[in-house]
């Protein structure tokens, strides 16, 4: 059920109260979801449905709201940016949606331009047009789009995303539920041909935590989002391990706010304070939540 319009502007209060209270201009949100309605919808029916259902735990939409709705309550909760991942599960889908999100940036204040890519021959093709009409983030979805990172189709793609420095946000990780090409070998394939490539691994790589950690202390361009993670949703099924603490606090200045807006079964206050109950201190939970991406995107 969605919240009611109270419980939001209830909710946006907390919010703006949690980054004012950490000194913060608002905060920067690199993992939320805009697509074209009907597409957003089918996402919607398989939550409901067919969807993760992960140790018995249903997935409520917390935020099935209209699209206006949507971007305008990431401003009242003084989110200053955010993206529009959207992606492909078939070939001839990503040029469109490419098109539909250079139309959705242009009108959404706040919206970083986001863009896609699938393995199809003309991937290279539509990419550096995207990068042409301004592309500042890419999402690939290892897991939906059920294709190899590695694939050869993708590799001069890859390298050309790596010299204009565009981060990519990949859902690469096992988890909610694993894929045929998720888990970090393929990724690490990838870095290992392309290692100033700007990565950001969507879910902290859940549940393969430490293995992401590692290609994040392996390549300094890779980065890791926090959406999901450790939140008592996900504790639940694929907790974090506690002796990774440390290297997440050393990781300080790679790691960036997520919170997977608006597909998630709880309120978006909850993952704010997942985070700063892994009491790893006030100048982590700023550059998490603002300044690392402020520096990314040159905001």
């Amino acid at each position: 059920m969605s919240s009611t319009p109270t419980a939001l502007g209830e909710e946006a209060g907390e919010v703006r109260r949690f980054w004012r209270g950490l000194g913060l201009p608002g905060l920067i949100d690199v993992h939320t979801h805009f697509m074209p309605e009907r597409v957003l919808h089918k996402v919607w029916d398989y939550f409901d449905t067919s969807g993760p259902m992960v140790g018995g735990l249903k997935w409520p939409i917390t935020y099935r709201r209209q699209e206006e709705e949507r971007a305008a309550l990431l401003g009242e909760f003084g989110v200053r940016a955010f993206t529009a991942m959207l992606y492909p599960h078939k070939p001839g889908m990503a040029r469109w949606l490419n098109g539909w999100a250079s139309d959705f940036a242009r009108r959404t204040p706040g919206c970083l331009h986001t863009a896609t890519l699938y393995t199809e021959p003309d991937v290279e093709a539509y990419v550096r047009e995207a990068l042409e009409a301004g592309a500042r983030v890419f999402k690939a979805h290892v897991q939906v789009g059920a294709y190899d990172p590695a694939d050869g189709r993708l590799q001069r793609t890859w390298g050309l995303l790596a010299e204009a420095g565009v981060p990519v946000v990949i859902h690469c990780g096992s988890g909610p539920a694993p894929g045929k090409h998720t888990g970090p070998e393929p990724v690490a394939r990838v870095l290992a041909r392309h290692p100033g490539l700007r990565l950001i691994v969507a879910h902290m790589g859940m549940p393969e935590y430490a293995e992401f950690l590692d290609l994040a202390e392996r390549y300094d361009q890779v980065r890791l989002d926090t959406t999901m993670a450790f939140t008592d949703f996900t504790e639940g099924f694929m907790p974090f391990p506690r002796r990774d603490l440390p290297r997440l606090a050393d990781l300080g200045d790679r790691i960036l706010l997520g919170s997977d807006f608006p597909n998630i079964p709880y309120p978006y206050l909850h993952q704010l304070h997942a985070l700063e109950r892994l009491e790893l201190g006030r100048d982590w939970l700023r550059a998490v939540c603002h300044d690392n991406a402020a520096r990314l995107f040159e905001l």
